[in-house]
């Protein structure tokens, strides 16, 4: 009869300190989560509603009605995303995108594509200033080195000091938007476009915005209004739909003062009036959302090239794929006012082997 108590006994003590044991590691968890959760929202990136951005850098002159101009928009896919490349959040599974040799390459591929084309305006979307994700290089500053004599802004849209998710995290991210011009800049500000996610999705997700800059025109009191975007990508629509809405509102409030408005980048949707059945949508791949172009007046210009697409699928890398089968998209254009006048349009096919979009070329000439 002892002997049955001893063992009862000593379950009980067994079962006692194993559910000390669980309790103290549900709360070491708790308080790890709690702690992540603080720290996320103590270095939470809160832009102001619009904040006045440096202007980098000296250019002589500019343009003046009647001039024509060469622009540029790409998405370089913070210099980690080339052909090896997939993405954990387009079907891949890659987090970590490439290594220092795979970036130094695309780097230089980029670099060398904006030398030989040296635009007098360029837009650049997802360029890394000091991100985990792209090895801490300053891809701005490489841009600037490299692109001398040029104005140059920037405008954070992904800022977050570690990003815990998925395994292995992402870590840091300093990431936005740049704009460059060979031309004087009067000022230039950073336009906060409308947030989709709430807490505490938001903390680490990105806060998409327009950089605005501003170039005099000679012989004239009107400024060439230049605006760079990258619009949401994984929201459920509602997101995409609201930032439109902002960004038409913006862009017109600048037409009505009699400005030349031209705004490019990454709209992660295609244009209503563009060749919409150009690459068709496979089941289970990444879809791109659709901008109503009816939403804005008649009198705007929406502008991709259908013949070569802008972007290509992250499910999986492209080199050595087979390409007739691989899903493509056109998200990549731009938008003007009607003083504006569109001498060409042409998407440089590059092949996708330094980044996932490919660049777009426009001309222009302001009457």
């Amino acid at each position: 009869m002892r002997t049955q108590e001893k063992n009862t006994s000593k379950k009980r003590r067994g079962l006692s300190r194993f559910l000390r044991g669980a309790g103290i590691a549900l709360l070491a968890v708790a308080l790890l989560l709690a702690g992540g959760l603080g720290f996320l929202s103590l270095t939470e990136y809160r832009p102001a509603p619009r904040e006045t951005v440096e202007a980098v850098g000296t250019a002589e002159g500019g343009p003046a009605p009647g001039d024509s101009l060469s622009l540029l928009t790409w998405n370089i896919g913070y210099g980690a995303l080339g052909d090896n490349a997939d993405f954990f959040m387009d079907g891949g599974t890659m987090v970590n995108t490439a290594n220092e040799v795979r970036l130094a390459r695309n780097l230089d591929g980029i670099l060398a594509e904006l030398d030989a084309v040296r635009p007098d305006i360029l837009f650049l979307q997802e360029i890394d200033r000091s991100s985990a994700r792209s090895g801490r290089v300053d891809e701005l500053a490489r841009v600037r080195a490299a692109l001398g004599g040029r104005v140059s802004s920037f405008a954070n849209n992904f800022k977050v000091a570690f990003l815990p998710y998925p395994l292995p995290p992402i870590g840091k991210v300093d990431s936005g938007i740049a704009t460059f011009t060979a031309f004087p800049v009067s000022g230039a500000e950073r336009v906060q476009l409308p947030i989709p996610f709430s807490w505490p999705v938001r903390m680490v997700n990105l806060k998409r915005c327009a950089l605005v800059s501003r170039v005099p025109l000679r012989g004239t009191d009107r400024e060439l209004v230049l605006v760079n975007l990258h619009l949401d990508a994984y929201d459920s629509g509602e997101g995409k739909a609201a930032q439109t809405a902002a960004l038409a509102a913006l862009l017109q409030e600048e037409a009505d003062k009699g400005n030349y408005v031209v705004a490019g980048g990454d709209f992660n949707q295609i244009f209503s009036s563009a060749d919409t059945g150009a690459y068709p949508a496979q089941p289970g791949k990444w879809t791109s959302g659709e901008i109503d172009v009816s939403q804005f007046p008649d009198s705007w210009q929406f502008l991709m090239d259908a013949a070569v697409p802008s972007c290509r699928s992250l499910d999986r890398p492209y080199a050595g794929a087979d390409r007739e089968s691989f899903q493509y998209y056109l998200i990549d254009g731009f938008l003007v006012s009607s003083n504006v006048t569109v001498d060409s349009l042409a998407t440089q096919d590059l092949g996708f082997v330094v980044s996932d979009h490919n660049p777009v070329l426009l001309h222009i000439t302001l009457n």
